[in-house]
């Protein structure tokens, strides 16, 4: 899940939907606001999401990287659009 700060939050001037119940790293479980909703631009992708907003940097997530379909690249550690399906995100359903 995409996580943002509370300044970034406050710049955007995102509604919060609801508090959420999370677990984070060091295994405690806190309630904090979800808020959104939040459109993310990458490249020739973007996805709509909601954000929790926790800590003090930001944090893309899984889930939006999933929907834009995109990956790390192992050799330079940066996010880019998935090499097969350069052009438009590919999405796999069950």
């Amino acid at each position: 899940m995409m996580s943002i700060t509370e300044t970034i939050s406050i710049q955007l001037k995102l509604d919060e939907l609801e508090k959420r119940s999370v677990t984070i790293a060091d295994g405690t479980i806190r309630q904090v606001p979800f808020v959104g909703p939040i459109r993310i631009d990458f490249e020739n992708r973007f996805c709509f999401t909601g954000a929790f907003v926790l800590g003090n940097e930001a944090l893309l997530g899984a889930v939006p990287m999933e929907e834009m379909d995109l990956v790390v690249h192992p050799a330079t550690q940066k996010i880019m659009p998935n090499p097969a399906h350069p052009n438009v995100p590919q999405y796999i359903m069950y």
